[in-house]
């Protein structure tokens, strides 16, 4: 389960010195604005992909790929057009020596990260363009490191193009839908441990390694397809169509997986020793910058005990060069930031210490030393330059609510990137002489600057200026962040949304927003304007908080909800409800509570724990028992049913209907792959049995997002949600 945002597509930011008093009369915002306009979506820089000189750095626009200058900023030339070969790009990627371009295009969603698409190879010496493969649509084609292949995958199985001959090889032959998968993830793999290529080129390009998932024993969920709008699978048939595929809920079997080598030049492929337990997870496999020897993640199924595999390609023998138990469990985050150096070193990001940092690890896994240290997290291992020794690495060094750009070497050096107080990212060249920041706060929409590589802007690439005047004509940002103190002497941040004319002698409903899930994070000094600011002018005073189990503030306070998920984040919601009903131009008895998957699992939870709090709540694609999520999500924070069934059921909201005294809608989509529509199906029948009454609608065929590509959904749904605040709180 990952974060599902409500807000506009906007980059987020935030504000310090507000205007509560709008200046004059605004403009209105509309749900029309936000879902048929995007008058507020802000502008950026896309594809940004570093050239290996590390001096010329290439975007993406309306299909063409244009290069251009670091240090000058000059646009060398458009070194593809896609007008000129009649095609959309979705995405490309060079070869190594940068001669050709690998375009996607037709990019037709799977899931949440699998797609299949058309894949071309563009020539740049000939200036000629050629399909991957005219047999199929493909999956996560790659070059070769040697550039004279490609691999993808097609129907489960996985394939190798010869561009030099156009021949065709498949090299795996036993895939199948619902049963084997040889190269790509099955689908809780995909969800949770959020990859869609589960196979790696070697860097001599001799060897593919690749994982094989075998869901034979997975148990099957199924949902109707009907002949509604887009998406329909078959649409204009009298009966639906039952999409079927491999889902593993909490407690229940999961795919065996194995890693198998094909040589390229003898056609034989090598079983890679992963030991003999089948139940456990292979998250990672990474090619090091030895040929012969690929890294292989390996975790247990209770995913508290980490370890790394060296394995020899030739041999398929293998030695555990790394373990690491945690009280707790591993996240995906530290799957990320581990990363080979030329050296044979690795690095690895660990919460040893009860804060997440950098460690550096010899070639035979024992530890070199820590990079990093503090009371802060590492949110992200950016990469290493060799040739100077720095690490590059983003942190919440300077507050949970900030995200800033730093490097550091192995003699304890450490200097800051960024420039500016707020949210920051960063896209480096090869040789890290320069970077592209994406920078934003409450004050600044997305702002997009050229930096060498000490952080100096060397230019401004986009500074949507627009954007920011635009939202002064509709009431200006009116932000403020709060903290305060539970009872039990947490620790809570948050953040509020004043109305453009607030006026703090008179009282305001209030409508709070959470998503709240392990590790997430809604408090972020960063831009977002659109639905909260729309729901302000309506009257209401929005509210942000991030309770016990949210992120960048270490490891105790992130896994405080562990074997219990909902109970502490409940009683923090529950105080931050008390808190707001103290403030003299708030209306206690008109606080609202929504979310949106672990979001709609929360609010659920605070309209029947917390009923004496909360008047009214909404609930999109909410989970009501943990017993119906997949076992990797729910396991890492829950351990199985069978040992922790106590942990399931005291906080699933489907067991606490009769305490509903608000006004509550529940909303789904019918065709959740993620979270499916069963938990909202079971919800709405036990309240029904409770005899609650409560509001409730399923759209037709939409899955986790409830969006759709150029239809009317996600107005439909926005709409419907403004006029439930209106009904039940605004009035």
């Amino acid at each position: 389960m990952k974060n599902i945002k409500y807000f506009l597509p906007v980059i987020l930011l935030i504000i310090s010195n507000i205007s509560l008093k709008s200046q004059g009369a605004y403009e209105s915002i509309t749900v029309a604005d936000l879902w048929k306009t995007w008058t507020f979506y802000p502008s950026s820089v896309y594809g940004v992909r570093s050239m290996a000189d590390g001096e010329h750095y290439t975007t993406v626009s309306r299909s063409n790929i244009v290069k251009f200058d670091y240090k000058t900023g000059t646009s060398k030339v458009s070194i593809f057009n896609g007008s000129t070969h009649s095609l959309d790009i979705d995405d490309y990627s060079f070869n190594n020596d940068e001669s050709m371009i690998l375009l996607e295009t037709e990019n037709m969603p799977i899931y949440r990260h699998s797609f299949t698409a058309n894949y071309f190879v563009y020539n740049l010496k000939n200036n000629t363009v050629k399909p991957v493969s005219e047999n199929g649509n493909q999956q996560v084609a790659t070059f070769s490191p040697e550039s004279d292949k490609v691999a993808f995958v097609r129907g489960n199985n996985l394939f190798i193009k010869f561009l030099t001959t156009g021949q065709e090889k498949q090299i795996t032959t036993d895939g199948a839908q619902n049963k084997i998968l040889n190269g790509i993830p099955d689908w809780v793999y995909e969800e949770e441990f959020g990859f869609s290529r589960a196979y790696e080129w070697m860097p001599d390009g001799k060897n593919l390694a690749y994982i094989r998932f075998d869901e034979s024993a997975v148990k099957t969920f199924t949902f109707n397809m009907f002949a509604g709008q887009v998406p329909s699978v078959e649409a204009n048939k009298l009966y639906p169509h039952n999409y079927v595929f491999k889902y593993p809920k909490a407690g229940e079997e999961n795919s065996v997986v194995s890693v198998h080598i094909y040589n390229i030049e003898t056609g034989k492929t090598t079983k890679i020793d992963i030991g003999t337990e089948t139940d456990i997870y292979i998250p990672r496999i990474r090619a090091t910058k030895n040929p012969a020897q690929l890294a292989v993640v390996r975790l247990n199924r209770l995913q508290n005990k980490f370890e790394l595999l060296l394995s020899d390609v030739n041999t398929g023998t293998s030695k555990v060069i790394y373990t690491e138990n945690n009280k707790y469990y591993f996240a995906e985050e530290d799957l990320d930031n581990l990363q080979f150096l030329p050296s044979g070193e690795f690095v690895m990001t660990s919460e040893r210490d009860g804060y997440r940092h950098l460690y550096l690890h010899h070639p035979d896994g024992t530890p070199k030393m820590q990079l990093t240290k503090g009371t802060w997290d590492v949110t992200e291992f950016i990469g290493f330059d060799d040739s100077k020794g720095w690490f590059y690495y983003q942190s919440s060094e300077e507050g949970a609510k900030y995200r800033s750009v730093y490097r550091v070497n192995i003699k304890g050096k450490k200097e800051k990137i960024s420039q500016q107080l707020g949210t920051n990212s960063a896209e480096f060249s090869a040789n890290y002489k320069y970077h592209i920041n994406y920078f934003s706060n409450t004050k600044t929409p997305n702002y997009v600057s050229l930096n060498d590589e000490t952080g100096k802007v060397l230019r401004v690439l986009e500074d949507n200026l627009r954007l920011q005047q635009l939202a002064k004509k509709y009431g200006g940002v009116n932000k403020e962040f709060f903290e305060f103190k539970t009872a039990q002497d947490i620790l809570i941040y948050g953040y509020m949304i004043y109305p453009p004319d607030f006026d703090k002698t008179k009282k305001y409903p209030v409508i709070m927003y959470q998503y709240s899930g392990p590790d997430s994070q809604e408090v972020s000094d960063s831009w977002d304007f659109g639905w909260n600011e729309l729901l302000a002018q309506q009257g209401a005073i929005v509210v942000v908080a991030d309770p016990r189990g949210t992120g960048a503030r270490g490891e105790a306070f992130r896994k405080a909800t562990y074997l219990q998920l909902g109970k502490y984040e409940t009683e923090d919601l529950i105080e931050t409800a008390k808190y707001l009903q103290k403030l003299p131009y708030v209306k206690p008895d008109k606080i609202g509570i929504w979310g949106w998957s672990y979001g709609g699992f929360m609010s659920t939870l605070c309209m029947t724990k917390g009923a004496d709090y909360f008047a009214a709540g909404i609930a999109v694609a909410p989970v009501t028992n943990w017993r119906y999520y997949d076992n990797i999500y729910t396991e890492r924070f829950m351990r199985t049913p069978q040992e922790n069934a106590a942990g399931y059921d005291d906080n699933s909201p489907i067991n606490h209907v009769e305490k509903l005294k608000g006004k509550y809608m529940l909303i789904h989509g019918a065709a959740d792959d993620n979270v499916h529509w069963q938990n909202s199906a079971e919800l709405a029948e036990a309240l029904v049995q409770a005899d609650k009454q409560f509001d409730y609608f399923v759209y037709t065929n939409r899955n986790h997002s409830i969006y759709d590509r150029g239809g009317n959904t996600r107005y439909h749904l926005y709409s419907k949600m403004l006029n439930f605040w209106k009904d039940n709180l605004l009035n």
